[in-house]
């Protein structure tokens, strides 16, 4: 059983800046591939980042990439999206995924655990 908790999520101003972060129970974390998807009301959930097991290498949705950055660190098995320049289309409920055996792209049925989520809302 894994177990992944989001946090940060915040109400924030158009071109700001938020943090999240997703802290995983299991001892294996070092091993999966991680991903952020998203889900604004009345619509489906979508990719936002992924990392590979190693943060070897990392993928990003089209609408965030260079503004969004996703990184972690094993040692303290938690996964982070560092998110800049932030727009009203952002505003969404974040979702941690844990992936087993994947790379971190974008098939959300390719994750294995996901978190309860985390309200991000981004004011005009």
């Amino acid at each position: 059983q894994v177990q992944l908790v989001e946090s940060g999520g915040g109400l924030v101003q158009n071109g700001g800046s938020l943090r999240l972060s997703c802290s995983a129970s299991g001892r294996t974390f070092s091993f999966y591939a991680m991903g952020w998807f998203r889900q604004a009301p009345g619509k489906e959930r979508e990719f936002v980042a992924g990392i590979r097991y190693n943060g070897g290498s990392t993928y990003y949705a089209d609408s965030v990439k260079g503004r969004f950055t996703i990184s972690r660190d094993n040692g303290l098995n938690t996964v982070y999206l560092q998110m800049n320049s932030l727009k009203a289309e952002d505003t969404a409920v974040y979702y941690c995924a844990a992936d087993r055996f994947g790379p971190g792209a974008n098939n959300e049925h390719a994750y294995d655990y996901w978190g309860q989520g985390t309200q991000v809302t981004v004011s005009s």
